[in-house]
Parts: C-alpha cells; sequence; structure tokens
C-alpha cells in the first residue's frame, strides 16, 4: 500500500519506519523537520503526497486550531482544507479525534474517514503511555518522593485506571474522585480510596498532588481556594481541561498541563499504536 502521512509530530516520524518495515511506500508532507527512515518520500505539496495513495494518514490531534492541520513539525502553518481538497474522492483517512470541522470537510470530499483515536487498543495504549510520562513530569516537578505523598486523581477514564494503581505501587497514597457509584466500587476493587464529588472540596487540602482527568470544570476557584500552597496540580485532560488556572496563580499553586505526553514521553511505542489500529481500520474496511 502506499500511506501518505501528513502533518504531526515524532509519532509520525516512527509510524513511517514501522509501515516501511512492513513493505509498505511512505510518502510524507508537512513533516519537513521529521528525522524521516530511507527511503520515506518527503514531498513538496500535499497534492504530491496524495497523488495514487491508498490511505491518507493525519496525526492525533488531527487539528491543534480550528481549520488548521496539526503540524508541529513543520515550518508553517497548514490549512486542513487544503489536504483534503488533495484526496481523491471516497480516499480511505484515519486520524485522530478529528473534529466536527474536519468531519464535515471530509464527508463533503466523499472521503471515509476514520477515527484510530477513538478505538480501544489505542485508548489503552495511550492511556499507559501518559500515564508513564505524567509520573515522569510529577518527579520532575516536585521535591519529594512520590512514596508516601498524597495524591488524588479525579475522574475514572482510561487514564485514570493506568495512572492511579501506577502511582499506589510506588508507595504513593491515592485517592480517587468519581462521579458514579459503580466507577468507586471499581475504585475499592483496586484497592485505592474512593471518593465522591461531594467530598471533593474536604479531601483537596490533605493532598500535595492533584491529578485532574476530566474535560470538565473540576478544580473551581472555590476547590483550588483550599488546597496547600506548595501544592502540584497536574492537568491530563483535554483542552481547555478541568482547572481553573488563573485562580490558582492567584492562590500561588503551581498548575501544569501536559498535552501529548505519549509522542513526548514514548513515541515508538505510540506510533506502534496507531499502526496497529489502522491495521485493523484496514481489516473491517475488508469485511
Amino acid at each position: 500500500m502506499i500511506f501518505a502521512l501528513c502533518g504531526g509530530d515524532g509519532r509520525q516520524a516512527r509510524l513511517a519506519g514501522l509501515l516501511l518495515a512492513d513493505g509498505h511506500s511512505v510518502r510524507t508532507w508537512a513533516l519537513e523537520r521529521a528525522e524521516l527512515p530511507e527511503p520515506a518520500r518527503r514531498c513538496r505539496s500535499a497534492a504530491e503526497a496524495l497523488d495514487g495513495a491508498d490511505c491518507l494518514l493525519l496525526p492525533m490531534p488531527v487539528s491543534a486550531k480550528s481549520g488548521l492541520l496539526n503540524a508541529p513539525l513543520s515550518g508553517e502553518g497548514h490549512c486542513l482544507g487544503e489536504v483534503f481538497a488533495a484526496a481523491a474522492p471516497d480516499m480511505l483517512v484515519c486520524g485522530g479525534m478529528p473534529g466536527a470541522e474536519a468531519r464535515a470537510v471530509a464527508s463533503g470530499r466523499g472521503l471515509r474517514l476514520h477515527d484510530y483515536g477513538a478505538r480501544e487498543e489505542l485508548l489503552a495504549a495511550n492511556a499507559v503511555a501518559t500515564a508513564e510520562g505524567a509520573i515522569g513530569v510529577l518527579l520532575g516537578e516536585t521535591e519529594r518522593t512520590l512514596w508516601r505523598s498524597r495524591v488524588l486523581v479525579t475522574g475514572w477514564g482510561h487514564v485514570a485506571r493506568a495512572l492511579a494503581p501506577r502511582l499506589a505501587a510506588l508507595g504513593a497514597e491515592v485517592c480517587v474522585c468519581a462521579r458514579s457509584p459503580g466507577a468507586r466500587a471499581w475504585i475499592a476493587a483496586e484497592g485505592l480510596e474512593a471518593l465522591g464529588l461531594p467530598e471533593l472540596q474536604d479531601a483537596l487540602p490533605g493532598c500535595g498532588i492533584v491529578i485532574n482527568t476530566v474535560p470538565a470544570p473540576m478544580l473551581t476557584a472555590a476547590r483550588v481556594a483550599g488546597m496547600k500552597p506548595d501544592a502540584l496540580i497536574l492537568d491530563l485532560a483535554s483542552a481547555p481541561g478541568g482547572t481553573d488556572f488563573e485562580a490558582a496563580r492567584a492562590f500561588g499553586i503551581r498548575a501544569l498541563t501536559a498535552p501529548g505526553l505519549p509522542g513526548k514521553w514514548s513515541p515508538q511505542t505510540a506510533a506502534e499504536a496507531v499502526r496497529d489500529a489502522v491495521y485493523n481500520i484496514l481489516e473491517d474496511e475488508k469485511a
């Protein structure tokens, strides 16, 4: 097959190598600053990359800003419409977390757009990579060990389920805040302390590290106000996150975001997960 890789970060560069190793042809565009393996073909335009290609592979997320291709390794900005306009009608397109705008443009062009970022096999791999990256961030940002640290995690999605047990394995005292009774039952089954949302505000003052994984207002000004001045907030939720960062600054509490952890900390594993998800999409298409 001929794959056209347009935009993306280090994950896309490593994905090119994986596809080449499997015997496929690879063309790239908007990856000028990436270290690409031979014989990946660097193209000067989206039209050149997509001419005769079997599959367009877009990054995760597809768009970092409205209407623009997510292309941090390119020397300039590129309109997402430019990529879709170069694709032949009915072409297979695989991208991570395409927004409504990208879906609408792809549909208007008659493209078969699949979201590999929504597949469970990729979500699981990315959750582990995010959890390990988050632990790396914490180790670099704190002066204390995670061992015996009181850590509160909000939410019980993929990332929280990967992260909380790993923190506990390092000796942290972990409590997890989740809305649903079912989620709290699973948290308790993991041997972790489970909190309901009404208990969150009272629990925050006793925690040195708070990790938010919920893309909704969780660490509001009222809740942040009661936290210890030396506490650290790490927000892992999708933008804009769930933390009132302005309030955190006003109260002198460090609040960090850490977007794209899989691509920064585990690009090879992240690329392998994308490859596997894309291959599964191809198998589904055949079926």
